[in-house]
């Protein structure tokens, strides 16, 4: 096992880690920007490295800094928890260049999955059903309109080296396929450094539901399925565990399978997430997160199983003892972000935070990346804590969320806790009856 772990992130993400890692006896170093360095990931952490100024490319996206602080520091692995490096295979390689172990899959996988639309070939090559959509990459407007006149519309313009829905745009027909086509690949130029697009039939109200999966490059398990349908411009809002979704089992044994023929396609080791779209009763898939989610508390929650704990593990070298026929998961949980953002405008809402009380309790777990009297500066995304609550059945966890969430006190910058409260107190929440566009109709 590591003697020394470097934590390549900030906020919640490497407060949990660091946690992790002191449960398994593991010292740890944290890494933070100028304007970071009073917040909590750094007080967790062993010890900590300066790394740049806030811009992100100076800091956490600067490769040598990082792999510099591993070596000034002794640290035999990195874990990049989620965002920023998390998905780079270039920088996963480099760290195996200067003898670092990536808590991460092998950088071929990351590879094989970074290209959404050779994702997607690779994933239907495997018997996994998929949206239907472009073979590849769409160069062209004409390219684009071929694939409309053979799939259908309203389609779905995507950038191929994209994530979290940057670029993402609908065509109703093809008189506004071009003005997509072009507005997605200026996007995804600028966002990834690429312009490829793809294209996929749009469904106008599917749900979002992702498979965990655990590899150790022999056996793959699954860790069951998430709903992540409440969503704001593509990023998940509310996530939860199991799925209300009102299918029969052998709906989701079907789902389950998939993910594994997935995650085997890849080549995939380590903590991973297969996405799918379900709609009109059957589910497609969209593609392969190769890192932790932010979610994943809701899948430990239920299952009892330390997701980050087999990371590490599987990445020190050791096997997956687990076994799928004795895997089962228990009660319900939920998980909310909370943002420091204006409820009006839904834009980041920078300040002092002059109070910040998360609330506690039986089946109530915060995972904070910011105290009372810190700053949460413009530079990074304004996640200030996830609140995890769960229960025996989903009525009793949606109850204690109301609560949960009543007692949270955040002064000194807005957030989104109020918006949360009417979810929870949503009917159509409580019915389960959830879509991608649940917020756009919540009053």
């Amino acid at each position: 096992m590591f003697r020394k772990i470097l934590i390549a992130n900030r906020g919640e993400i490497a407060v949990r880690i660091a946690a992790v890692c002191k449960q398994m006896g593991i010292r740890t170093v944290a890494v933070y920007s100028t304007a970071d360095e009073k917040l909590p990931h750094v007080a967790a952490a062993d010890e900590a490295v300066a790394i740049g100024p806030p811009p992100p490319r100076e800091s956490y996206l600067n490769a040598e800094a990082i792999l510099g602080a591993a070596k000034q520091t002794g640290a035999e692995a990195i874990h990049p928890g989620y965002g920023f490096l998390s998905e780079n295979a270039e920088f996963a390689g480099r760290c195996a260049e200067a003898g670092l172990v990536f808590v991460g899959p092998p950088p071929a996988a990351m590879l094989r999955m970074k290209d959404k639309a050779q994702a997607r070939n690779l994933a239907s090559r495997a018997g996994v059903p998929i949206v239907p959509g472009s073979d590849g990459t769409a160069e062209s407007p004409e390219q684009a309109r071929e694939v409309g006149r053979k799939i259908g519309y309203p389609l779905l313009v995507k950038a191929a080296n994209g994530g979290g829905g940057i670029g993402m745009t609908i065509a109703a027909d093809e008189a506004s396929l071009e003005k997509a086509w072009r507005t997605c690949s200026d996007r995804a130029k600028a966002a990834f450094g690429r312009p490829g697009v793809y294209l996929e039939r749009y469904y106008p109200a599917p749900r979002h539901i992702e498979v965990q999966i655990l590899g150790d490059g022999r056996r793959t398990l699954h860790l069951f399925e998430r709903e992540c349908s409440i969503q704001r411009r593509y990023q998940k809002v509310v996530e939860e565990a199991p799925s209300p979704l009102a299918e029969p089992p052998e709906f989701f044994e079907r789902l389950y399978t998939s993910a594994l023929r997935a995650a085997q396609a890849f080549g995939y080791a380590n903590a991973g997430t297969v996405e799918f779209l379900v709609a009109e009763g059957k589910f497609f898939f969209m593609e392969m997160n190769a890192r932790l989610q932010v979610e994943h508390p809701v899948t430990e929650a239920t299952t009892g199983i330390d997701i980050i704990g087999w990371q590490i593990r599987i990445a020190a070298g050791e096997k997956l003892d687990l076994v799928q026929a004795n895997l089962r998961r228990s009660g319900h949980a939920l998980e909310f972000r909370i943002y420091a953002e204006d409820p009006v405008r839904m834009l980041p809402s920078p300040g002092t935070l002059t109070r910040f009380e998360p609330p506690s309790g039986e089946g109530v777990r915060c995972d904070a990346g910011y105290r009372t009297g810190d700053t949460v500066t413009p530079y990074y995304d304004p996640l200030l804590a996830k609140l995890i609550v769960s229960a025996p059945t989903r009525e009793a966890a949606i109850a204690r969320a109301a609560a949960a969430l009543s007692e949270f006190r955040i002064e000194g910058v807005k957030s989104n806790v109020e918006l949360h409260r009417r979810i929870v107190f949503s009917e159509a929440f409580g019915r389960g009856e959830l879509d991608t566009h649940f917020l756009e109709r919540l009053r």
